[in-house]
This record gives structure tokens, sequence and C-alpha cells, in this order.
């Protein structure tokens, strides 16, 4: 069997992991004082175990709306007789100071925290409480974190107000009790972004043995104290931080350098120019290089070989045949080369295995690759570009490509720049061109981060592109793993009465179509939510606007779809004032023929409800419906489908025929007509599911008008579309109740000619094993 892109099922550890995150109480945890979470006693979790705890509950934080978080879930891992944390990575608002101070006495070998900006300099006092065992820390983001919020900070278990109400904490004195003394075993450190007022020098000092340091966007009005490493670095990243001559000839003395990052966002900012004198001289010093990023530098034209020089063939990746003059002197092409927002990435030799850039496809998913995490300016450039490739061109690595968008939507749910492009980018990229090559797994992947987008932004460029991307999915079932969350987001869409057009379309256009074809289960599910008054509103403010369009339309649709052998919500319809609509409908769009068939068929179903039919029974309702048999709308649909809800109330006899006028003999009379009228071999635009409100018309005598048309239906259906409704027919016992129309003494001649003629179909008709559950 083969396997589609991105089709690897999730490990049993995942699965396990995952399972008990959701399930804590059942699982590992039980009730303890104060009503609060804790471990229960016989549990011990090594630490392979509880790493991965803690990194999925911050990855389910971050990315499932549905995840219930924990209050003091960092609180069982309080005690390293029971747990074992070594590796944690925390990432954004929802990590606070009380949660680093409940794993304070674990042996942390590695600590990442990323954009924790709730973090204060309470979080520093706990940092020291690992600085026996900590090689690896990351406070990339932690912007406050080296700031008191107060005066002394407070104890584990105090209570902090603001540290839950504020949620942008202010900043005052700078933090100057904590040292990196004593933090003997770290080896990597990442402090990109640290604020202004932090001196990067002195908090670095008593570090002696750093071997990774990532300094982005830090301020260093002096670099010449890297020097203390220039016999042990072998990674620093100075991202976006002011080159000058002193910053090269202080880079290039760190011979032991593997990778060195001196990109830049944007050439605007930057009055440095790359020379190849520079480049030169990071080559020649700098010899164990294997990985350079030089994106977003302004580029003399004298680093290039002239095009007319360059060797001759296809791109070369060795050295001596680089078009970049500096990198002829590689002893071996480097493993990464940033080139990203430069005019090198063009060239047509480039000496190293991976290169970041805008020339082609490879160029953008490295850039993606490499940038999401920490440098989603960047990333959002080479999502864009993309967007181009897919849309315009074609995408070749669309694996590779929609797991590199999926990561950096998950990674940055809360920068607006990244969904819009994101969810532009996913649009063409699960479209039909690309859709036969993909797994069911990935494109659920797909449709949670699109249901993430739309969650979190109330934009209309993000609404629009993910209730886009949404339309490149097979509806309802590729989203009924999501089917609860998808209607409420969309119905939330909906709410605002002045909605973008577009928008609305799209969203009314999904909405109709994901209650279509789904169980009765989910149809009252939906309707709960307020489905129907939400339909229902589109159409008074269509009405109010004069305006029949797709809206009014879809919304009329969504409404029969929905009310499809669901009694509760078609009593929600006529609560909701749903006739008075119909009525004004009517009169307003008298030449509306899809209109008319989709109120109509909505009523049918409203019809079909016995309890319901004596609020059908009045005067003006029957009426119109008397007055709809002639019509020619739609082909024969709207003058059916009239005369469907006429049927069910005909079949309560005559005594619940409470209305003097018009009589009942005079509209049976005029249905019987209608019937006559219509074209036994007319195609139809309706779909049955199930025969049931029509088998039950059949075996009476209260209606034989009733039965005509009940007779008529199934004959119609099983000529036209033999192979779906036959199977259908037999299964729901319908040969035997046609059976007992013949043996009926009230039964009309032409009910009985017609009901030999779909006995004969049937049994004409030889069973095709298919599915006719829709």
């Amino acid at each position: 069997m083969t396997t589609k892109a991105g089709d690897n099922p999730d490990s049993l550890m995942a699965l396990c992991i995952d399972f008990c995150l959701r399930n804590l109480r059942q699982t590992m945890c039980c009730i303890g004082d104060r009503n609060k979470l804790c471990l229960r006693p016989d549990v011990f979790l090594p630490s392979e175990i509880c790493d991965k705890l803690v990194n999925a509950y911050m990855e389910l934080m971050h990315t499932d709306s549905n995840f219930e978080p924990q209050d003091s879930f960092f609180q069982l891992f309080s005690d390293p007789r029971s747990t074992r944390l070594t590796r944690v990575q925390l990432r954004e608002d929802f990590v606070r100071d009380r949660d680093l101070e409940a794993i304070g006495k674990q042996d942390l070998i590695e600590l990442h925290l990323t954009y924790c900006s709730h973090l204060t300099a309470r979080s520093l006092k706990t940092l020291s409480s690992f600085k026996q065992t900590l090689v690896s820390l990351s406070l990339f983001g932690c912007n406050n974190i080296f700031f008191r919020k107060g005066n002394a900070p407070l104890a584990y278990g105090e209570d902090d107000e603001d540290d839950d109400e504020d949620d942008h904490p202010h900043r005052h004195a700078v933090d100057s009790d904590f040292t990196f003394q004593g933090f003997n075993r770290l080896r990597l450190l990442n402090l990109g972004g640290l604020p202004m007022g932090v001196d990067a020098e002195t908090l670095l000092k008593p570090l002696p043995s750093l071997m990774s340091l990532d300094l982005s966007a830090v301020h260093l009005p002096r670099t010449t104290f890297l020097l203390q490493w220039k016999d042990r670095l072998a990674s620093l990243v100075l991202y976006n931080v002011d080159l000058s001559e002193e910053v090269i000839n202080t880079v290039v003395q760190l011979s032991r350098l593997r990778h060195l990052d001196i990109s830049r966002e944007s050439q605007r900012s930057s009055k440095f120019k790359m020379t190849r004198k520079t480049l030169t001289a990071i080559v020649q010093g700098l010899v164990n290089l294997v990985s350079l990023d030089i994106s977003g530098h302004i580029m003399l034209d004298n680093c290039t070989v002239p095009h007319f020089e360059e060797a001759m063939g296809r791109p070369s990746i060795e050295p001596c045949k680089s078009s970049i003059y500096p990198f002829q002197e590689l002893k071996r092409p480097l493993q990464f080369l940033g080139l990203y927002n430069t005019t090198l990435c063009n060239v047509t030799h480039i000496p190293a295995y991976k290169v970041t850039g805008s020339k082609n496809e490879e160029q953008v998913l490295n850039a993606i690759e490499a940038y999401t995490e920490f440098r989603p300016e960047l990333a959002h450039r080479a999502i864009n570009q993309l967007f181009d490739i897919a849309r315009i061109q074609h995408c070749s690595q669309l694996l590779r490509a929609l797991q590199l968008v999926i990561a950096a939507l998950k990674c940055h749910k809360y920068d607006k720049s990244i969904q819009v492009t994101g969810s532009a980018a996913l649009f063409y990229l699960t479209n039909t061109e690309y859709r036969s090559g993909q797994s069911i797994r990935l494109r659920r992947q797909v449709i949670q981060v699109v249901l993430n987008g739309m969650e979190q932004y109330q934009e209309v460029t993000v609404q629009r592109n993910c209730c886009l991307t949404l339309c490149n999915f097979s509806i309802p079932e590729e989203l009924e793993f999501q089917y609860l969350r998808v209607n409420q987001l969309l119905l939330k869409i909906l709410e605002p009465p002045r909605q973008d057009e577009s928008i609305q379309r799209i969203a009314v256009h999904l909405c109709n179509a994901l209650v279509c074809q789904v169980d009765n289960d989910h149809k009252e599910a939906v309707g709960k939510m307020g489905f129907v008054k939400t339909m229902l509103n589109l159409i008074q403010k269509k009405l109010q606007d004069r305006t029949c369009d797709q809206v009014m339309e879809f919304s009329w649709s969504a409404l029969w779809n929905i009310t499809d052998e669901t009694p509760d919500n078609c009593q929600m319809f006529l609560d909701c004032n749903g006739m008075d609509l119909f009525l004004e409908c009517l009169h307003k769009f008298p030449d509306k023929q899809e209109l008319h068939r989709n109120m109509l068929g909505l009523l049918g179903n409203v019809a079909e409800v016995k309890a319901l039919r004596p609020q059908l029974l009045t005067r003006q309702f029957i009426t119109v419906f008397s007055n709809l048999l002639e019509s020619k709308a739609d082909g024969i649909e709207v003058s059916y489908n009239a005369c469907g809800v006429l049927s069910h109330i005909m079949f309560d006899g005559p005594e619940a025929w409470v209305v003097e006028e018009p009589q009942r003999e005079v509209v049976m009379d005029k249905m019987w007509d209608a019937i006559q009228s219509w074209d036994v071999s007319s195609r139809r635009n309706i779909n049955y599911r199930s025969f049931e409100p029509i088998l039950r018309l059949l075996p009476q005598s209260i209606a034989p008008v009733s039965q005509h048309w009940a007779t008529w239906a199934l004959y119609n259906l099983v000529s036209v579309y033999s192979t779906k409704y036959c199977p259908l027919l037999i299964k729901e016992g319908g040969i035997a109740l046609l059976e007992k129309v013949l043996d009926l003494e009230s039964s009309q001649p032409e009910t009985k000619d017609m009901a030999r003629k779909v006995i004969e179909h049937c049994e004409n008709f030889k069973e095709d094993p298919m599915d006719t559950s829709r």
C-alpha cells in the first residue's frame, strides 16, 4: 500500500503523553489539599517522560484551544524524588514566575525560555537554583526578566496580584543582584533581545566556558570582551547587531568558530556594507567555519565574479568555481550559507549545501526553515515568496513546504503578519493541484492551524484566507474531527451585522456544506449553538437591504439542511419568526426561483414534524402553499415541495383542518392537478438520505392525494436515479409498504399503477454493493 506525504503516525509515547495530559485526574493525578491537583503517591516518572509531559503541555497550550490548562501543573514536578526534569522548553505568555519556582528543585540541564514576557526578576532567583547543572540556557525575547516589578522578589507561594492581572508588566529597576557566577557548566547561552538597560559584557563575564552565544539585537558598545572565549566559542549569533570594523576584527579572531551569524533583518537600517575584503577576512580567519549567515547586508559589486567569467556548466558547490570571490578560498563547501535579502543569492555557483535566499523554491524553503523560530519577520517574507511560487509557478517540495508553513503558524500564533501570509500560502498549497499527494494526517494539521488563526484574529484578511483554505477540503468529511469547533468559529464570523461581504458569503457557504449530509446529532448540536438564529439574522439583514444574493440563498439552503429530520431545529425556526421571513421573501423576491425552492424545502422539513404542523395550518400559509402548487420555478421543485408540505398537513385528516378558507377539498384538487402536470422523468435538485418521511404517507386512506404524492416521488427517484435510490428503498422496507398501497381500496388507480412500476424497477435492479447512506 502506498503512503502519502506526511502519513507517518504518532509514536505510542506521543499518544500516551497526549492522553495523560488531557486526562490528568484519571491517569497520574489526584485532588489534594485545597482542591489542588497533585501527583498520585505511587507514581514515579523519569526524565524521559517528565520532559515530554512538560514540553507537550506547552505545545497543547499554544496550539489547541480545546485543551484545558491546569493552574498547578508545574507543581506536579516540584519534588525531584517522584519526578525528574532535565530538558524543558517554555514559550510565551503562558509561563509565569511561579511556574519556574515550582520546578526550582529540579536538576535542569537545558532550559529554553522564548518570548516569556511575563517572567520578571523573580525568575532570576529561580535560575540560580539551576546553576550547578545547567548546560544550555535560552532567555530569548524574555524582555522583562531582568527587571523588578516591585521591591524584593516574593518567596514561592506568596500571592502576587500583578502576576495574573497585569498582562504587560511594568518595568522598574534593573535587577543588579543577579549574576551568572557559579554557572560553571553553562556552554550554550541565548540572550537574544536583551534590553538596553542590561550590560551584556558585565553579565557574561563570569562564564568562562561558553561555546555557543546568541546576542541577537543586543546593544554592544564594545565587542572585544568576546575574545575571552576565542579558544572555545564555536557558535556566535549577532543578528541585528550593528556591525563595524571593530566588530569584524573581533569576530575574525574567534578562530574556533564553526557557526557565525552576522545577518540583519533589513538593509535599510544598516550603514555597514559587506565588502570583498570583509568576507575574505572572515573566510581566512575562521578556517573551521561550516555555517555562515550574512543575510540582509548591502553587498558591494566587487564580491562577485562577472557573469561572463563564471565557470561553465551546471551550478556547482565546489569552492574553486564559486561565483563569490572570497568563498573561492574555502577548503570545503559550507553546510549552511545565509544569503537571504542579498544580491549574492542570485549568482550561479554558491559553495554551500544549504542556502537561504529568494532565487528559487529551495532557497525560500531553507529560509523559512532557518528563520521561523527566532526571526518571524524574515519567515514572514519567505512565506510570502512561497505563496507566489505556489500561486504562479509550481511547488515541487509540497510536503516540506506544508510542514514548514504549519510549523510557522503554530510557532507564531500571535503574529498577525505570519498568520496572514501563512494562511494565504496554505490556500494554494492545499488546492486541487496538490491535493492527491497529501495524507489525512497532514491535511488535519492544516485544518488545525487554520482554525487557530480564525480563533485568534477577527481581522478581515486572516478570516478570508482561512475560510478560503477550508473550502479546499471535502466538507463535511474532512472537517468532522473538528466539527463543533469549526461551526462555532464560522457562526462567530457571521455575528457582526456588517461583516465583509466576501467573508460572509464564504462563511455561509461553509456553514451550509457543514450541515449537509451529517447525522442528526451533529445538526442538533450545531442548532443549539445558535445556527438557526444566525441564518435568520442574515436573512433579516438582506431583507432590510432589499437584496437577494448568494448569502440570502445559502442561508435558506443551510436552514433547509439543518432542519432535515431534526424537530428541535424546526421548532427553533418557527420560534425565531422564520415564517414571517418566508412570507416577506416571497413578497419581495417573487422571481427568485432558487430562493423559493430552498424555502419550500425547509418548510417541507417543518411539515414532517407532526407537533409543528398546526402552526402551518393558517389561512395565510395554506393559501400561499396552495398558490405555489402552480409555480413553474426551478422546474418542478417549488411546486413539488409545496405539495409535500400540504401532503403532510392533509395526512393529519379532516378533523385537523381548522381553517374555513381555503377548503380542504379545494386544496386537494389543486394538489392532484399539480402532480398530474409533473414530468416523471424530471431530473431533480434534491438529495434524500432516507425515505422514512415519504414512506409514512403510503399505507393510509385518510388522504389519498398525500399517498399519491409520496408514490410519485418514489417513482420519479427510482426511475431517474435507480442506482442510488432502488437500494435505499429496498433497505428501508419500501416494497412491502407499496404492496399495501396495492391492497387498499382507497388507493387511486393512478397511484396503484405508479406503485407497481416502482416495485418492478426495484425487482429489475441488480443490487450493487455501494454505500447508500447518502
